[in-house]
């Protein structure tokens, strides 16, 4: 008799899963899983869906600029936003994270873009699409899936506006503020997080 009732149990584990997940890939909140409202207000930075104004654009902020070596990690604000040329080295989904529920569905797409082909890893910038914002453009009739984007911009240099983000979790993994660790995967914690606009130049 135990084992059909432990059977029971796991089945309506299974099916409690799956329905939260589908609620929470329709539902999930700007902030994310998050334990402390530190970490809820920066997964709300990552979530925004708000498009920035003219005045919030720095003019000053270039692919050139966000490259400057040293440390950044107080360079710039994540109340400003940028307008970047930059040639895309990749475009690809994200993995599952607590600011998105850790739901597959709902990954960021991350564009690493430099400023020449054939750039290192630790001389790459990233750039990412965020669900929301992906289901903002599907209203708008434009197509941001991952499938999409990767056709369209791999390759080419592109214009990318959006909001200025510093990513904590990846400050041990960029030459500006981690130099010379040979496993820096990118240039710095700073991105354009969420892309709101782009367009290709050639």
């Amino acid at each position: 008799m135990k084992r059909p009732r432990k059977f029971f149990f796991l089945a309506v584990a299974v099916v409690v899963l799956i329905v939260v997940s589908l609620l929470l890939s329709r539902n999930c909140p700007s902030a994310g899983f998050a334990l402390t409202g530190e970490v809820r207000a920066l997964h709300r930075l990552k979530n925004r869906t708000a498009l920035p104004q003219d005045v919030e654009f720095n003019p000053q902020i270039s692919l050139s600029e966000l490259l400057r070596p040293g440390g950044d990690s107080s360079r710039w604000s994540t109340q400003q936003a940028a307008r970047i040329e930059a040639y895309v080295i990749d475009v690809a989904f994200g993995r599952p994270e607590a600011t998105n529920c850790f739901i597959p569905r709902r990954r960021d797409i991350h564009i690493l873009v430099a400023n020449r082909q054939g750039a290192p890893k630790n001389e790459q910038v990233v750039f990412e699409v965020t669900p929301n914002l992906r289901v903002w453009a599907a209203r708008q009739g434009w197509d941001w899936s991952e499938t999409s984007l990767r056709a369209r911009l791999l390759g080419h240099w592109c214009e990318f506006e959006g909001w200025l983000y510093f990513d904590v979790d990846h400050v041990e993994e960029s030459e500006n503020t981690a130099p010379h660790n040979p496993t820096n995967w990118r240039a710095t914690a700073w991105e354009i997080h969420p892309v709101t606009k782009f367009r290709i130049i050639r």
